[in-house]
C-alpha cells in the first residue's frame, strides 16, 4: 500500500488561528485546581519522538527501559514514555499516513498494534508492557491526539455504556492540521464525555501513569472543551495520572485555566536542535516565570541531547549549546525529558544529564526569575529549596566569548558572596559587589552563590 505522508515538522510551525470563546473564564474559575501532588516537581523522564519518531516497537522500548533504569532513574527520571502512533501498524518515520488505520477495540478507542507490540494481542493493550516497566521502578507513559479516531467515526462504533456512536460525537471540521488520525470531539453532544472516559478507564486500567495528548495547547480556546473533557476522564478514572498537553505555544493569558486542568503544557512547537530555537525558548520562560502555576510546569519540551532522528544523527547543539539547553531548562524549572536514543548514551550526554547538582536546581529550587542586565546576555537566579544562598545561571547569546555580570545587590546579596561552579563542583572565588564569569558563545555557566 502507497503511503501518503504528511510531514508533522514542516506543518506544525504554521500555528493556526487563536479562536476565542467567552465561556472559557466562568469555566476556569468553576473547576478547583488539579491536585498538585501529582507533579510537585517538574516530571523527569525519557520520549520516544526524538530518536524512534512514530516507529518504537515493543522489543525497543524494553531494551530503552532497562537502560534508562539502570543509567537515569538513579538520577530521577522516572517517565518512561511512548509517544505518537503506537496504534499504527505501519508507522514508519516522522511522517504520517494520509489514510491511517490504526488498531481500534469495538468502542473506537486506540489500542497498540500487536505487530509492532506483541504482548497487546488478545485485548491486553500495554498492560503487560507497563507492568513490567514499573518492576523497573519507572512510570508508564502514552503518546494521545485529540479526539476520536477517523476511523472510528467511519465505522460508526458505539460509544461505550451509552446509546450513542461515533458520528454522533465526531466534530468533523476539527481536526489536527498535521497529522490525519482524528477527529475532535464535539463536547456539546451526549455521550461526548463518556466517550473521554471509557478511554481513560482503559488506559488506567493498563497502568497508565502519564499521558502526553496532543493537538491541545493550539489554538487553545478552540480546544479548552477537550482539555476539561480530558481532565475529567482522568479524574473519572480513578487512577492519579499525570496530563501533559502539547503542543504550544500554550497562551500565557490562559495560566489559569491550563493548570487547572494539566501538570504539564507545551510553551512552544515542537523544539528540535537548533540554536535559533534555543534562543527563542528564553523569551518563552522569561514569559512564564511570573505567572503562578502551582501545581503544574511550563514545558520547554524534550531534549534533543544525544543521537535523534531514527540513528541518523548526532545533536546538532555544540557543547556549549548542550550546557545551555540544560542550564536553562533546570533554572526556569521546565520538565527534563530526555529525547535521544539510550541505547547509543555517549559518556559526555550521560554527564549532562547526570549532574546532581544541576538537577537539584531544577528539582528543588524556588524564587526562578530572569534578570535583565545587557544585551546579549541572559540571567536568572533561584534560591534553593532548602538551605542559604543563591543559584545564578549566566548565559552568552552571542557569537564570541563574552564577560556577563550581575550585581550582587540585584541578587538580594551584600558585601562578598563565595561562587561555586555547580557543573564543575569547583570555587570560583568570592565576588565583590558584581558576580561576573567569562562565558563562551552560545554558553551558560550555573552557580551557587553564598
Amino acid at each position: 500500500m502507497s503511503r501518503t505522508s504528511i510531514d508533522r515538522r514542516t506543518l506544525i510551525g504554521a500555528g493556526t488561528a487563536l479562536a476565542a470563546t467567552t465561556a472559557l473564564a466562568a469555566r476556569a474559575t468553576a473547576e478547583p485546581p488539579a491536585p498538585a501532588t501529582l507533579a510537585p516537581r517538574p516530571p523527569m523522564g525519557w520520549n520516544s519522538w526524538n530518536s524512534f519518531a512514530t516507529t518504537i516497537n515493543e522489543a525497543q522500548a524494553r531494551e530503552t527501559a532497562a537502560i534508562m533504569r539502570t543509567r537515569l532513574l538513579p538520577f530521577g527520571y522516572d517517565v518512561f514514555t511512548i509517544d505518537i502512533q503506537w496504534y499504527e501498524p505501519g508507522a514508519s518515520s516522522y511522517t504520517y499516513s494520509t489514510r491511517p488505520q490504526p488498531t481500534l477495540d469495538g468502542y473506537g478507542r486506540l489500542l497498540p498494534a500487536p505487530n509492532r507490540f506483541p504482548s497487546s494481542a488478545g485485548g491486553k493493550g500495554f498492560a503487560p508492557l507497563a507492568a513490567d516497566v514499573h518492576a523497573m521502578g519507572l512510570r508508564f507513559g502514552i503518546h494521545l491526539m485529540r479526539g476520536i479516531p477517523r476511523l472510528a467515526v467511519e465505522r460508526n462504533l458505539p460509544v461505550l455504556n451509552t446509546r450513542y456512536h461515533a458520528r454522533d460525537i465526531a466534530d468533523t471540521a476539527s481536526i489536527c492540521p498535521w497529522n490525519p488520525d482524528m477527529y475532535g470531539v464535539d463536547m456539546r453532544k451526549p455521550g461526548a464525555q463518556a466517550y473521554y472516559d471509557s478511554v481513560f478507564a482503559l488506559y488506567a486500567g493498563w497502568g497508565v501513569d502519564f499521558v502526553k495528548m496532543d493537538d491541545m495547547s493550539r489554538p487553545y480556546d478552540s480546544h479548552a472543551a477537550e482539555i476539561e473533557a480530558a481532565h475529567a476522564a482522568i479524574q473519572h478514572s480513578g487512577r492519579p495520572i499525570v496530563l501533559s498537553l502539547s503542543p504550544g505555544e500554550t497562551p500565557v493569558a490562559r495560566a489559569d485555566h491550563v493548570r487547572r486542568h494539566a501538570q504539564m503544557w507545551r510553551i512552544s512547537d515542537d523544539f528540535w536542535d537548533e540554536w535559533p530555537m534555543l534562543e527563542a525558548q528564553f523569551t518563552r520562560l522569561e514569559n512564564w516565570h511570573a505567572v503562578d502555576t502551582t501545581g503544574g510546569w511550563p514545558d520547554a519540551d524534550m531534549l534533543p541531547l544525544g543521537q535523534l532522528a531514527l540513528g541518523a544523527r548526532a545533536t546538532k547543539f555544540t557543547p556549549d549549546e548542550q550546557r545551555t539547553l540544560m542550564t536553562l531548562w533546570s533554572i526556569a524549572r521546565s520538565p527534563l525529558i530526555m529525547g535521544g536514543d539510550l541505547r547509543r548514551l555517549d559518556a559526555a550526554t550521560l554527564a549532562l544529564l547526570t549532574n546532581r547538582a544541576v538537577l537539584a536546581v531544577n528539582q528543588a529550587s524556588r524564587d526562578n526569575r530572569p534578570h535583565f542586565v545587557a544585551d546579549g546576555t541572559r540571567i536568572w537566579s533561584a534560591r534553593p529549596i532548602a538551605g542559604n544562598g543563591v543559584y545564578v545561571a549566566l548565559f552568552n547569546t552571542t557569537d564570541k566569548a563574552r564577560e556577563v555580570a550581575v550585581p550582587l545587590a540585584m541578587l538580594g546579596l551584600a558585601g562578598s558572596a563565595a561562587a561555586v561552579d555547580l557543573w564543575s563542583g569547583r570555587s570560583v572565588g568570592t565576588a565583590s559587589d558584581q558576580f561576573r564569569q567569562t562565558i563562551p558563545s552560545h554558553g551558560a555557566g550555573l552557580y551557587r552563590l553564598g
